[in-house]
């Protein structure tokens, strides 16, 4: 049986979390992020995408 890859990208924390929302806070954690300039490799699906989209102003995304 063949494994398929799954689709990455890669996000990355540009902006303070500080003085932000709790729950664009939430979404940061979420992702994996815990400081500034912190590249994580999430998987490409509709939830992360989703997160992403919430604290767009804040991240950067590579791959999507």
């Amino acid at each position: 049986m063949a494994t398929k890859e799954k689709a990455m990208m890669r996000v990355t924390l540009l902006r303070s979390m500080n003085g932000r929302l709790k729950s664009h806070q939430a979404c940061v954690r979420g992702l994996g992020l815990r400081r500034i300039h912190q590249t994580v490799e999430v998987e490409d699906t509709p939830s992360t995408r989703g997160m992403v989209n919430q604290v767009s102003y804040m991240v950067r995304v590579e791959g999507a």
